[in-house]
């Protein structure tokens, strides 16, 4: 699909039939030879295998046999699949192949551990989990093992790459066989528009815990258009993205984009500034993606520039309230388009205005482009009587997920009657501008990176693991905060929060920093 497609989202509200998976299909049929995914050229430092650069038919020929190996294992459409894989060509496949096999993609934090998929995975029923061998040092294929042992309803693991232990369903093979399984066609009751149908699970976590969020195609695809319409993407523009597709955010700032404007996707596992700046000139990206945060830093040091084709930057703030003093944009070009995310629940991109300021919120429904004649609308903002930030309209789900989790004790996706999703971010009016101006996070919720935790639980965890332990959450000037730890023994505290299958963050909260030479590989990932 490519932008000007008559089935998008209207400012009328029509809703489209287009699934992703119909997107990537026409794609492909566009321009079968032209290079669709890019990996990171120093793969080989963080996982196992060669650097992949696949064109649009290699990438569908991968998305079928993905499609065919999980619908071979006699799993139905609708079933829940679990993904843990670092921001690497897999990533992007696996999500297309559990789509096409008319199933339900559910894309993981990178650190998370036992305890959190666990938790996770066992709350939507997932029947299996898809991973790799080796990240940093870390053996994702183990700990899967692992995970499902404890998770009674995953049926099977799989994994790329080499050296899997026993029990775990090989993928790399499907790169290379010359045996296909075929993709029975979808058997699903009352799906009168397939793009209603809900996709992706995604992970938000609320001062009560842990929280699954579903949405269909529909809704994705207007977190897409936000993005695209507002920082006017052109059609077959390379992006380089150094955010994974395990999120909201993730998948509406990489994955869409790149369906949209039938493109290439290059991708970065975060972060190497050097490698990041080979890639831009390597393959003369026009669009890169980056934390918000580490925008101005790039910048000084020369890598944003134009001189290689960049027309684009699009910074992610996963930390809202600090966009509002964020240092102006003083380049010429590229643009800089600033993207709002609210947890789970929403975004919010807009160009920088006069001066290289951030742009203001303005109150009520919002359309991308802003302030163009015709424009798609987005979103719709207002304030609750509590004086936090509400959103609905076309990319906000519209249910809790799973069915009739309003009815048991687990937190779960809260939709007001009206239709609107409170944030919990705290909001001010300004009257004179009719803008919303976001002044705090919400309460209870510690926001390291692109990882939340609920307050209440970093302190029950820590407590378990020692008694004379505590942990705070300290403000960082990249991370929105940092997590410190303060106990007797640091190294008897890391050792049985390791035992727990805790977050890595959660760990190195308790390093000694006055002894340490290096941060964990794992936890830089964060960035």
């Amino acid at each position: 699909m490519i932008l000007g497609d008559p089935q998008t989202p209207t400012q009328q509200g029509k809703s489209s039939r287009v699934t992703l998976d119909d997107m990537f299909r026409r794609a492909v049929a566009r321009k079968p030879e032209s290079l669709a995914l890019v990996d990171a050229p120093n793969r080989e430092s963080f996982t196992q295998g060669a650097p992949r650069h696949l064109t649009y038919a290699q990438a569908d020929r991968m998305v079928s046999a993905i499609a065919g190996r999980l619908r071979g294992m006699g799993l139905p459409v609708d079933t829940i699949v679990g993904i843990q894989l670092p921001n690497s060509v897999e990533s992007i496949l696996t999500l297309l192949g559990v789509l096409r096999a008319g199933m339900i993609a559910a894309p993981m934090p990178m650190l998370w551990r036992r305890a959190e998929s666990v938790a996770a995975l066992t709350r939507i029923d997932a029947k299996v989990l898809i991973t790799c061998g080796r990240v940093g040092t870390f053996d994702y294929s183990d700990h899967a093992m692992h995970v499902a042992a404890e998770t009674f309803p995953i049926r099977y693991v799989c994994a790329f790459g080499s050296d899997l232990p026993d029990g775990v369903v090989p993928f790399d093979d499907l790169y290379t066989t010359d045996k296909l399984e075929p993709v029975p066609p979808m058997d699903r009751e009352h799906s009168s528009n397939p793009a209603a149908h809900t996709a992706v699970i995604t992970w938000d976590v609320t001062p009560d815990g842990l929280v699954p969020v579903a949405r269909n195609h529909n809704e994705l695809l207007a977190g897409g258009l936000a993005v695209v319409l507002e920082s006017r993407f052109e059609q077959d523009t390379i992006i380089l993205c150094a955010t994974p597709a395990t999120s909201f955010a993730g998948i509406s700032l990489a994955v869409l984009p790149w369906l949209l404007v039938g493109g290439t996707l290059c991708l970065h596992q975060p972060f190497d500034a050097h490698v990041l700046a080979a890639q831009l000139r390597s393959h003369a990206c026009r669009v890169v993606v980056l934390p918000g945060p580490l925008v101005g830093r790039l910048t000084e040091a020369g890598h944003l520039g134009t001189r290689h084709g960049l027309k684009t930057v699009i910074a992610l703030w996963r930390t809202p309230e600090r966009l509002a003093t964020a240092a102006p944009w003083c380049e010429p070009a590229p643009n800089l388009v600033d993207v709002q995310v609210f947890g789970e629940i929403a975004l919010f991109a807009a160009s920088r205005v006069a001066l290289g300021r951030p742009a203001t919120i303005p109150i009520g429904r919002l359309t991308a482009p802003r302030g163009v004649s015709g424009a798609v609308f987005v979103v719709e903002l207002a304030r609750t009587a509590a004086g936090t930030l509400a959103m609905r309209g076309p990319m906000v789900p519209k249910h809790a997920f799973p069915p009739n989790a309003d009815r048991g004790t687990l937190p779960f996706f809260k939709v007001i009657p009206n239709g609107f999703v409170d944030t919990g971010y705290a909001c001010r009016v300004d009257k004179a501008a009719e803008t919303l101006v976001v002044t705090g996070p919400p309460a209870g919720i510690v926001s390291v990176g692109g990882y939340r935790f609920a307050q209440r639980d970093l302190e029950d965890l820590v407590s378990q693991a020692s008694v004379s332990a505590s942990i705070a959450a300290l403000p960082d000037a990249f991370a929105g905060q940092r997590l410190a730890g303060a106990a007797p023994d640091r190294a008897a505290v890391q050792k049985a929060l390791s035992q727990m299958g805790v977050n890595p963050l959660i760990v190195d909260a308790f390093r000694d920093r006055r002894a340490a030479t290096a941060t964990n590989p794992a936890v830089s990932a964060v960035a």
